[in-house]
C-alpha cells in the first residue's frame, strides 16, 4: 500500500498535503511545539528530506524521489501508530528561535515564556537590572539556554532534579555555545544555598493527577515527573512561591507558568497581587510576582506548600 501510495505522491506539497489529510482522519493531538496538522506535517516532510524548516513556499513544487517518498509516508506512519510527538520523531524543536535536541528524556519544548524572553521580560521586569537568573525545572534547558543566548553578560543557572533531562540540556547547552549557563542538580531549591538572583523563571509540572491520567497517547512520551503535579497541580508550584524569597533579591521577581491550574491557585490565594501575563494569543497562564508580595503573604503559602 505504500508503494502504491507513493507513485500518487510527485512533488513536496502533495506530501504536506497528504500528510495532513493522514493526521486529521487519525484524530491526532496537537501541542508538542505544532498545533495542527499541516505545520506538523510539513514539518515531518521537511526533515526526512534533509530541508530547512521555514523552505520557502516556491518550493513546494519539487519532485520527490521514490525512496524519499518511501521515508516520509514511514515518519507519518510512525506518528499515526505510535503517537509519538513530532519533535521526538525528528529529533529537534524550536524555541525563542532557536533549534534544540528534543528526546522522551524532556518535555518538548513549547512554553509560551519563549516570548518573554524574546521581549526581553518587559514590561514586568521594569528597572530591574539582571545579574544572575534561574531557570527551575530546566528539562531540555531551553529556557535557560534561550536567556543565555539572548541576554550573554547575565550569569544563568539551569536546575533539574532528573539526570536524564539534566543529560540532554548538557547537549543542548554544547549545541548552542551557552557558555554562560551552568546546569545543577537539585530539588527544587535544595541544592541552592547562598545563590540569589534577581530573575527567577520556571515552567514547572502543574497538570493535576486526574488530568495527567486523561492525557492523550502523545503525552505517555514524555516524563510524566515532568508533568504531574498532585490533585490541583499545585504541588512544586507552592513549594517554588514559598523558597523564593531566599533566592531573590529584595526587587526580584518570580516568573512561573500555571496553566490551567491558574483557577487553583486564585482559589487557594485570592489576596496575593499577581502579574497574570498577556500575550500575543491572549493569558496563558503564567504570573509574575515580586519578591515582596511572596514575602508578605510568606505565612500562607508555607502553611498550603508544607501541607504538601
Amino acid at each position: 500500500m505504500t508503494a502504491e501510495t507513493a507513485a500518487e505522491l510527485h512533488t513536496i506539497i502533495d506530501l504536506i498535503r497528504y500528510g495532513t489529510s493522514r493526521f486529521n482522519a487519525a484524530g491526532l493531538t496537537f501541542g508538542h511545539s505544532y498545533d495542527n496538522a499541516l505545520d506538523e506535517a510539513t514539518q515531518l516532510v521537511l526533515h526526512t528530506l534533509h530541508l530547512p524548516h521555514d523552505l520557502g513556499p516556491a518550493y513546494g513544487q519539487a519532485r520527490v524521489l521514490h525512496e524519499e517518498k518511501l521515508q516520509v509516508l514511514n515518519l507519518f506512519q510512525r506518528r499515526i501508530d505510535e503517537r509519538v510527538p513530532a519533535a521526538y520523531l525528528t529529533g529537534e524543536a524550536w524555541f525563542a528561535g532557536l533549534s534544540f535536541k528534543s528526546d522522551a528524556r524532556a518535555l518538548v519544548p513549547r512554553s509560551p515564556i519563549a516570548e518573554l524572553i524574546e521581549c526581553g521580560f518587559q514590561p514586568w521586569l521594569g528597572e530591574v537590572e539582571v545579574h544572575r537568573a534561574l531557570d527551575m525545572c530546566t528539562g531540555s534547558g531551553c529556557i535557560a539556554i534561550a536567556m543565555g543566548h539572548y541576554f550573554p553578560n547575565w550569569e544563568v543557572d539551569g536546575v533539574d532534579l532528573s539526570d536524564d533531562a539534566l543529560s540532554l540540556a548538557e547537549e543542548n547547552k554544547e549545541r548552542l555555545l551557552a557558555h554562560n549557563v551552568t546546569l545543577l542538580k537539585s530539588d527544587l531549591f535544595n541544592g541552592l544555598e547562598g545563590r540569589r538572583y534577581e530573575l527567577i523563571v520556571t515552567n514547572p509540572p502543574y497538570v493535576t493527577n486526574d488530568e495527567t491520567d486523561a492525557l492523550p497517547r502523545e503525552y505517555a512520551h514524555e516524563p510524566d515527573m515532568a508533568l504531574r503535579a498532585g490533585h490541583d497541580g499545585l504541588d512544586l508550584v507552592l513549594k517554588i512561591m514559598r523558597d523564593a524569597p531566599k533566592h531573590l533579591s529584595d526587587d526580584g521577581l518570580l516568573i512561573c507558568e500555571v496553566g490551567d491550574s491558574e483557577q487553583h491557585l486564585y482559589r487557594l490565594l485570592p489576596e496575593v497581587d499577581f502579574e497574570w501575563i498577556e500575550f500575543k494569543v491572549g493569558q496563558m497562564g503564567i504570573f509574575g510576582v515580586r519578591c515582596s508580595e511572596l514575602v508578605r503573604h510568606a505565612a500562607r503559602i508555607t502553611e498550603l506548600a508544607n501541607a504538601r
